[in-house]
């Protein structure tokens, strides 16, 4: 489980392809540090499992699903990526819960620079779209947001200079994708409602 708090903005420094899979070399001194094998470090939003490590580098090997339903595949060498560490447990929840599995991407439409922060405007998957509501929580590229404005199609946030200077968003530009994470309770939420409605009525009689 992540919070969200971007820890290192890294660097892919290398993609091999291996058919069906890529392994990825991200550079990420802060996230490699005390790191063992068969840990999970988040890649934009993106739980990954270390294979290797070392040099503050380490691997991942990224599966086809992964690459397809994610913005993974559209990186290459020099790419600037988010970096999260899985939190602790008794840790600081700074953000929200992000479980590192992405919902769907989007698209970065429209940036509106103002004096102290800039808003960003994203697309939104319909199918998506009833997981997102105004003030609520979103993970974009594995940064903890709030949302502003919650359109039918599209969604704003507002962001501050920390965020700029230390995520990929501060680079990002419209037609850049973003990988994209709904609350997880707002899932929950609309299962446990929807079995409910679907259940019988106890007291009902034929």
């Amino acid at each position: 489980m992540f919070t969200g708090i971007v820890e290192e903005l890294g660097e892919i420094t290398g993609v091999e392809d291996q058919g069906d899979a890529s392994r990825f070399r991200v550079r990420g001194p802060v996230v490699t540090e005390g790191a063992k094998h068969g840990d999970s470090i988040a890649v934009n939003g993106v739980c990954l499992t270390v294979v290797e490590f070392g040099d503050d580098e380490f691997t991942a090997d990224v599966m086809a699903e992964t690459l397809n339903r994610s913005s993974l595949g559209a990186l290459g060498p020099g790419s600037r990526v988010n970096l999260e560490r899985p939190m602790a447990l008794g840790g600081r929840l700074g953000g929200h819960l992000v479980q590192g599995h992405v919902d769907g991407t989007g698209v970065v439409v429209e940036r509106k620079p103002a004096e102290h922060w800039e808003i960003v405007k994203i697309s939104l998957p319909a199918d998506l779209t009833r997981y997102v509501v105004e003030k609520g929580s979103i993970t974009v590229d594995g940064i903890s947001l709030t949302v502003v404005d919650a359109g039918t199609d599209y969604f704003t946030v507002s962001l501050i200079p920390t965020t700029l200077a230390l995520t990929t968003l501060g680079i990002k530009q419209p037609g850049d994708p973003v990988n994209l994470e709904v609350d997880v309770i707002a899932k929950y939420v609309e299962r446990m409602l929807g079995e409910r409605a679907a259940a019988p009525d106890p007291g009902a009689t034929e």
